[in-house]
């Protein structure tokens, strides 16, 4: 009888364990170079919308870095700085969304490398790469304040530390996390925390 009692309080306790996505909320990012806010719209992107939700609110990327950063091009982050956790998470992609918003400076989309495989890595266009919108980068968001923050974000190391998903650099972030890149890379920025910004939820 106890053992029934446990299972029925666990899926009743499951079946609210997650947290519904508003269809408007912004997220506050916390980095060395200072702050900036993204806005993140569930009718731009439903699916990458609910991921970055859930990924705040599982602390996914507090004590990460900013490994990419092209001058011109995008500052990427997603890669958590623990290596079990960034394994974790690695392979749990979740399904395309239509392109609805265009890849303009400031706003934000998921790195992919295919259809289907969006997980956790994400991008700040730091300029207009409308050329993305057509090879299925959707825009999930945009970043509604501090983007003089983002544009400081250090890139002296360019693609060499960790690059885009396609460029086949990113085996040791993953299996060595911060304690490689720290060593490796030291002045890259790091992203301190994210929060949902509460007072800002629709």
């Amino acid at each position: 009888m106890r053992i029934l009692v446990a299972i029925l309080l666990l899926l009743f306790s499951s079946s609210f364990a997650a947290s519904p996505t508003p269809s408007v909320f912004r997220v506050r990012i916390e980095t060395t170079a200072g702050n900036f806010v993204i806005e993140a719209h569930r009718d731009w992107a439903p699916n990458g919308a609910d991921r970055l939700h859930e990924l705040v609110l599982a602390k996914f990327f507090n004590d990460s870095r900013f490994f990419r950063v092209v001058p011109g091009f995008v500052a990427q982050f997603g890669i958590a700085g623990k290596p079990e956790t960034a394994q974790a998470w690695r392979d749990k992609t979740f399904p395309d969304d239509p392109v609805v918003e265009s890849n303009q400076r400031g706003f934000v989309g998921y790195a992919m490398t295919g259809p289907n495989t969006r997980a956790t890595q994400l991008y700040i266009n730091l300029a207009d790469n409308t050329r993305l919108d057509p090879q299925g980068f959707a825009p999930i968001g945009k970043v509604v304040e501090g983007m003089e923050v983002v544009d400081k974000l250090y890139s002296g190391y360019g693609e060499t530390s960790g690059g885009g998903m396609r460029g086949g650099k990113q085996e040791r972030l993953f299996k060595e996390g911060n304690a490689w890149l720290d060593r490796e890379f030291p002045k890259l920025d790091k992203l301190i925390r994210a929060a949902i910004l509460t007072g800002h939820q629709r």
